[in-house]
């Protein structure tokens, strides 16, 4: 029977390396297209877990999870030797920067190495994480066809970047279009056949190097764009204008302007990672990609800034920064969910620690944070005395779950991150981005 033919009748056996918010969403919609799944990682943790019928992403159903351990279609484990029992393989491992803003490689080098040991004929492996233009070609195709295999022939070789938003309720793996390209046209056919049975539309592209281009483009796109929305805050600071009407004003032009706010910087597995990696990818060809790295200057600035605020907001009630207590309202990198990727109110929270201010924080989705070498927790609850009890409140995430009014009534001193409170004329509020 052909991998084609498999994938046709859902008795394929698919493989997904890395069980994070890539790859466990993905396991999900495999299993929801009747596929047997069986998911790889290295963290024991997460396969016990899993093993189990215990989730521990938000994106995914809790019932769902449980359901297809209970009914034996979808399995973890951490050892890879059993990748030899795949027809296919997706690997959404982490692609995160070293010390130096360079790509690290490693997690895919050694996902792929694992696969170089059990590679076999009809074998299809889809490379999911974001990396730099020419890595499919460069990296996987030369450790997999030393087996002696053909690409094309005998196994199958693609590219298809994550679209995950966490958090987002309207647009999920299913119904998101997929871009996919492949090594060879018989590598995309097999590769949109499979992707096919578990999202709505898959988008071919000519090549491997083009789909990992398409990705890095869309979020290149988004971070030069927050780093225009957060210079024009420091901007409209500078001028006495408040810089949210003036955003929400412009994005009443039915075309030519899309919205991006302003923030604390840039949090998530994408944006503030992915445009380094096409930076880095360019100078090796002698060529500077100026917009990504002033972007990335500003964006990287903003803790900065907005320490800066906090500080200004306690001199106006006569405080130093040093020795004050403040109370960041939500670490997690966006709205209602418990993502701390890159959270930019974990380098806020830094900064102050570093500046003799008393931190602590509230965020009802994260329960806990390691910042510093040690575990913080998150404050109970909200009340009037608790809120009374800061010199200041630092709001840096905002959650649909939150009683903004309590602490607008009760907090002495407000910074305002978020626009949560747009009206003028409150002197205890510091709103970023209004002069």
């Amino acid at each position: 029977m052909t991998l084609l033919t498999k994938i046709e009748n859902r008795s394929a056996r698919v493989g997904v390396i890395g069980l994070g918010y890539v790859g466990l969403p993905l396991t999900m919609e495999f299993v929801k297209a009747g596929f047997k799944v069986t998911g790889f990682d290295i963290s024991v943790e997460k396969v016990s877990l899993i093993n189990e019928g215990k989730n521990y992403i938000a994106d995914v159903s809790d019932s769902e999870l449980k359901d297809a351990v209970g009914k034996n279609l979808f399995n973890a484990t951490v050892d890879f030797a059993q990748l030899a029992d795949m027809d296919t393989i997706s690997i959404c491992v982490p692609t995160p920067l070293n010390k130096l803003k360079n790509p690290d490689m490693s997690y895919v080098i050694s996902a792929v190495n694992e696969i170089q040991k059990v590679i076999h004929k009809d074998m299809l492996i889809v490379l999911e994480s974001t990396t730099y233009p020419g890595s499919t070609q460069e990296l996987v195709l030369p450790a997999l066809s030393s087996s002696g295999l053909e690409v094309g022939k005998d196994f199958f070789l693609c590219f298809s970047p994550e679209r995950i938003d966490p958090g987002n309720q309207q647009f999920q793996t299913h119904n998101t279009p997929k871009v996919l390209g492949g090594t060879t046209p018989k590598c995309i056919q097999a590769g949109k056949l499979l992707y096919e049975s578990i999202v709505n539309e898959v988008v071919p592209v000519s090549s491997t190097a083009a789909a990992e281009m398409t990705k890095l483009l869309e979020n290149t796109f988004r971070a030069i764009n927050i780093g225009l929305a957060n210079e024009v805050a420091i901007m409209c600071e500078k001028l006495g204008i408040d810089a949210w009407e003036v955003i929400d004003a412009a994005s009443t032009k039915p075309f030519g302007f899309m919205k991006f706010t302003p923030g604390p910087g840039l949090g998530g597995h994408c944006i503030p990672v992915d445009p380094h990696y096409l930076s880095w990818k360019l100078k090796a060809l002698d060529y500077d990609a100026r917009f990504i790295e002033l972007a990335g200057e500003i964006n990287t600035n903003m803790p900065n800034h907005v320490v800066n605020l906090i500080s200004d907001g306690l001199n106006q009630s006569q405080k130093a920064l040093n020795g004050s207590r403040v109370l960041i309202m939500g670490v997690a990198y966006k709205k209602d969910v418990n993502d701390v990727r890159e959270s930019p109110s974990l380098d806020v929270m830094g900064l102050l620690s570093e500046h003799g201010a008393i931190i602590d924080y509230y965020d009802p989705w994260v329960p806990s944070i390691f910042l510093a070498d040690s575990t913080k927790k998150s404050i109970d609850a909200l009340s009037d005395s608790i809120l009374k009890s800061y010199d200041a409140v630092a709001i840096l995430t905002d959650h649909s779950n939150v009683d903004y009014q309590l602490i607008k009534d009760n907090a002495h001193m407000i910074i305002d991150t978020r626009n949560v409170y747009p009206a003028h004329g409150d002197k205890h509020i510091v709103r970023l981005g209004v002069g």
